[in-house]
């Protein structure tokens, strides 16, 4: 008996009922959804590079993602073929559409408190940060101070950081402080100490998560590097990776769920892209042990496509991982249980680049079939929980 807990990360689902709350650019969050505009883009047409047609979910759809959806947002895009998992749409009570928030929500934990955020303004950071920051790193100043995509913030200011050696601090609307460097000319060993050292000043201050951001390459042509590293402030109570390991059990962290819980409750981390962290997840179908968790983040849907607004790509992610979904599902022992969600959502056609307040599906495989309906996202915690026999905290109600 083994859990497999798997975020798609910002795949949401729409329907929201704080979304108006939210805002992108000044815009409220209320209509986002990123699947359901998704679906909607390829219908038409207008996700046509590098695929065509419809968006072709069959495994994802067989379990009930559609159903989920439909259910979130009031659409009417599943047919009336009966799905063979178990399948709901999960609301979020946390304060935040970000990393942290649903993650520590998904396990057990609501945010116990308000995050700090940054106001979108330049400067964007108190000059006691950034003069801690050029402390830290022996430099003489900051490039950027402002909310900015990641990307943007490479071709604007690249070039000067090399000319100069000072570090890119940007934000955006998460609760999150974050340093790009060049891995050659700034070093990446300086650049993870930078933001190690800085990360309990910003936690201090309610600031989730410092995350420092390494990229190569030269002006005009500048990649990230898979050298990223989240700073995350540690989850205040017990979390679902402790019950399980207090219970004796394993814990496999595969991406940035390790950087997420700041390692708390997690026995092995394997990281890597997406196309990595699949083989790392269909090995440990293979070889993880009875009654371990396996908690898994792909993080490209959000990373690559959503903030970059990218329909056709984060379509085609989403068609790429839906092949892979059914190998795995193949393998699964019979009394395994996978558990497919997301952690907020990222509507590519929405405006602005941050994340998009919405519900987010719950759709199971290996424990039988039918509707769970509207759960909150700590009821997944308890579900995963009471599969593996071991005893759950906190808010959630198990839907098994």
């Amino acid at each position: 008996m083994r859990a497999f807990l798997v975020v798609m990360d910002s795949v949401g689902i729409g329907g929201a009922p704080d979304a108006d709350a939210y805002f992108n650019d000044g815009v409220p969050d209320t209509g986002a959804d990123t699947l359901g505009h998704i679906l909607d883009a390829c219908a038409k047409g207008a996700a046509e590079e590098g695929r065509s047609g419809p968006l072709h979910l069959p495994t994802l759809s067989a379990l009930g993602l559609y159903h989920a959806a439909d259910l979130a947002s009031g659409g009417a895009r599943a047919d009336d073929t009966p799905p063979m998992g178990l399948w709901g749409a999960a609301t979020e009570v946390s304060k935040g559409k970000d990393t942290p928030s649903g993650h520590w929500e998904l396990a057990g934990l609501p945010v116990p408190w308000d995050w700090h955020f940054f106001p979108d303004t330049t400067p964007a950071f108190p000059k006691d940060v950034t003069d801690e920051v050029c402390r830290i790193a022996g430099v003489d100043g900051v490039l950027a101070n402002c909310h900015g995509s990641g990307t943007v913030m490479l071709d604007e200011y690249g070039a000067e950081h090399i000319r100069t050696g000072f570090p890119i601090c940007y934000t955006s609307a998460d609760s999150v402080f974050q340093i790009a460097a060049h891995e050659e000319h700034f070093g990446l060993q300086r650049l993870l100490d930078l933001c190690e050292t800085l990360a309990p000043i910003l936690h201090k201050m309610k600031v989730g998560r410092v995350i420092a951001r390494p990229f190569v390459g030269e002006p005009g042509n500048f990649t990230r590097t898979g050298n990223r590293h989240d700073y995350a402030i540690t989850p205040p109570e017990p979390v679902l990776t402790n019950w399980v390991q207090d219970a004796g059990h394993r814990v496999y962290a595969v991406g940035k769920i390790g950087d997420i819980f700041s390692m708390t409750g997690i026995d092995e981390v394997r990281k890597g892209d997406d196309a990595n962290l699949m083989g790392h997840l269909s090995d440990l179908i293979d070889e993880a042990e009875d009654g371990s968790l396996t908690f898994a983040n792909f993080v490209e849907f959000d990373s690559l496509y959503g903030h970059r607004r990218n329909v056709s790509g984060y379509a085609r992610h989403l068609e790429w991982f839906d092949a892979q979904l059914a190998g795995l599902l193949a393998r699964l022992r019979e009394d395994d249980m996978l558990l497919i969600t997301a952690d907020h959502g990222n509507d590519p056609t929405w405006t602005g680049t941050d994340h998009t307040r919405e519900r987010v599906p719950v759709v199971v495989a290996g424990c039988g079939e039918g509707t769970l309906g509207q759960i909150g996202f700590a009821d997944v915690a308890a579900s995963i929980a009471a599969h593996l026999g071991v005893r759950s905290h906190g808010p959630g109600r198990s839907f098994l």
